[in-house]
């Protein structure tokens, strides 16, 4: 087994978990020659990966389906031994069924999966069976790895901690305050209300992508006489994760900052909204807690995924997680 080709193309958490495969696979075969296809935006987070030897990627948003035939043009001159695919989508289907390998796997739920070679039973995890993220991930490799999944890693560079080093001679925690979707986002002014209560001395930084910055500094602005400071947009993905490391406890959402946090075993408190833990995409960190509403809520959870908005309009599920279940983990 020479050459192997990961294929993860989802979102930027979905891209942190499935590196665990890449562990794996490197503890396995550590002279192979691994590549990593991710979606246009995500390949930064991988730049100093020491397992990857090239990062492929597909550019979605500006002529997604020329970029899409290059690739698939790409891939087949690179005559890979191995293609694993992670995700069920028809498009990475198409790829790894037409790209030459000697071996295409790739969970059954790909319309395309008759095509590959090794088709693992995709298994949805739910509150009666929970199957972590990267569990599921390993069945595609366990058959020639072992039974034990690989946490995922992120690999910050000397270049990223010495940018937060200006940071980190203090006892701070962070926060990433924003989620892509409404129903797994804490709101703002329960952030808000937590920062009240913590001791005015720790410094609490507010971590983002810039889109995220007009949020993080309607936080600020309500906390003024805390130590507060709002970094969205200014650190890229793997300086965030640098700062995460060795902050005293980060708190996230159900969100790709759990997952950054997960990859450089940060302490992490992860804040369940509308969603569940046992949906498989828990914190990973060996210091973790989970915080969601203690009420047993018949509209929770509403669905596997965030939504834009609370369908009965009460967001009882966040609105009633009080201060004290954060303060728990803050120490």
């Amino acid at each position: 087994m020479q050459k192997i080709l990961v294929i993860q193309t989802a979102f930027i958490g979905d891209a942190v978990l499935a590196t665990g495969i890449v562990e794996k696979l490197h503890q396995y075969f550590p002279e192979a020659c691994i590549d990593y296809l991710v979606r246009k935006g995500n390949e930064s987070l991988f730049t100093h990966h020491p397992f990857l030897h090239e990062i492929l990627i597909w550019d979605k948003k500006k002529n997604k389906y020329w970029h899409f035939f290059q690739l698939l043009k790409r891939i087949r001159k690179e005559r890979y031994d191995v293609v694993i695919n992670v995700q069920r989508f028809a498009a990475t289907g198409f790829l790894t069924a037409f790209s030459g390998a000697t071996e295409k796997i790739g969970f059954d739920k790909n319309p395309l999966s008759f095509l590959f070679t090794k088709r693992i039973k995709h298994v949805i995890s739910n509150i009666h069976h929970s199957l972590h993220e990267i569990e599921r991930n390993h069945l595609l490799i366990a058959s020639f790895t072992d039974d034990t999944a690989a946490k995922p890693k992120l690999y910050p560079s000397e270049k990223d901690f010495d940018a937060i080093k200006k940071y980190t001679s203090q006892t701070y925690i962070c926060i990433a305050p924003a989620s892509v979707w409404f129903t797994k986002q804490f709101p703002a002014d329960k952030w808000i209300s937590f920062i009240h209560q913590l001791t005015p001395s720790i410094s609490i930084f507010l971590l983002g992508a810039p889109d995220d910055f007009n949020l993080c500094e309607e936080i600020k602005s309500q906390c003024s006489h805390m130590r507060v400071i709002n970094l969205a947009g200014n650190l890229h993905s793997l300086q965030s994760a640098a700062l995460m490391k060795t902050a005293r406890m980060n708190y996230v959402n159900d969100s790709a900052p759990m997952h950054f946090a997960s990859a450089v075993n940060a302490p992490v408190t992860a804040v369940y909204c509308s969603t569940l833990p046992s949906f498989g995409f828990g914190p990973l960190s060996d210091k973790n807690f989970i915080v969601e509403v203690k009420e047993k809520l018949d509209c929770r959870p509403c669905g596997l995924h965030g939504k834009k908005a609370c369908p009965l309009g009460h967001f009882n599920c966040a609105n009633k997680i009080a201060n004290d279940q954060l303060l728990l983990a803050t120490g």
